[in-house]
């Protein structure tokens, strides 16, 4: 279960996420939507770890355990994942060498033994088979010369393997036709599971017809200001965020 407590946190003094309460119980799929630059975002970067902000107050506990206390690396070994919005090309690495590596890590990490080649290999082949990502597109550099399909896909590859127990998505849908956005989601929902709890991020209603979601939590100025069902996403579709303010989460 994740627990954002009072979450205060600011950049170069501009406060970004207002005393934010959230709540991702295990096995959740929990939806996050709202307007430009009223924190999404950056909430999905500090509890990955992402050094950028200022912590000013407040707590992210997965599983009782402060993230705020670990370095990104350990937070991952500690099962948190995060699929960006705009995946990084990082030419001369091998995708197969970078994937190996991640995975082998985060093992390290935990005091598991690391996977033989073979074992590796298996593992790669039938979660790749899923998405429909090409033997070929592993042999390239990671991301290098991707579309952007492409790349949303090799991030769900990624969380595939490593089998984060909390996993977020900063707005995976960005950029995707409708043929790309049925293969990612059908990759993560075949990663739903009662031990795996998944935070999306997104503007738009449409992901979420092919992720649908147990909770819907509108957010505006840094903070949750209404949560509903799956039928909140449908609402906001049609009349927007112009309903939902501050003023009235307090009231």
């Amino acid at each position: 279960m994740l627990e954002v407590k009072n979450l205060t946190v600011s950049i170069d003094g501009r406060t970004i996420l207002d005393e934010l309460n959230l709540t991702v119980q295990d096995g959740e799929v929990a939806a996050i939507m709202g307007p430009n630059g009223t924190g999404k975002s950056t909430l999905s970067y500090v509890i990955a770890g992402r050094k950028d902000y200022t912590i000013e107050s407040g707590e992210v506990l997965l599983n009782g355990v402060n993230l705020l206390d670990l370095e990104p690396d350990v937070r991952a070994a500690h099962g948190v994942f995060l699929a960006f919005q705009y995946p990084l090309e990082i030419p001369g690495v091998a995708t197969m060498t970078f994937l190996k590596a991640a995975l082998n890590a985060q093992r390290k990490q935990r005091g598991e033994a690391e996977l033989t080649t073979p074992e590796f290999m298996k593992r790669v082949k039938g979660a790749a088979d899923k998405l429909e990502i090409k033997q070929e597109m592993l042999k390239r550099a990671l991301n290098v010369g991707f579309s952007g399909g492409e790349k949303k896909r090799m991030d769900i590859l990624q969380m595939a393997l490593l089998e984060p127990s909390f996993a977020i998505l900063d707005e995976t849908d960005s950029g995707l036709d409708i043929d790309a956005l049925r293969i990612v989601a059908s990759g993560v929902n075949a990663l739903r599971s009662p031990k795996r709890s998944f935070l999306i991020i997104t503007h738009y209603q449409r992901l979420l017809d092919y992720i649908v979601p147990d909770t819907v939590h509108v957010m505006t100025k840094g903070k949750i200001v209404k949560t509903g069902g799956a039928d909140l996403a449908v609402e906001l579709e049609k009349s927007g965020y112009r309903d939902y303010s501050v003023e009235e989460a307090a009231a």
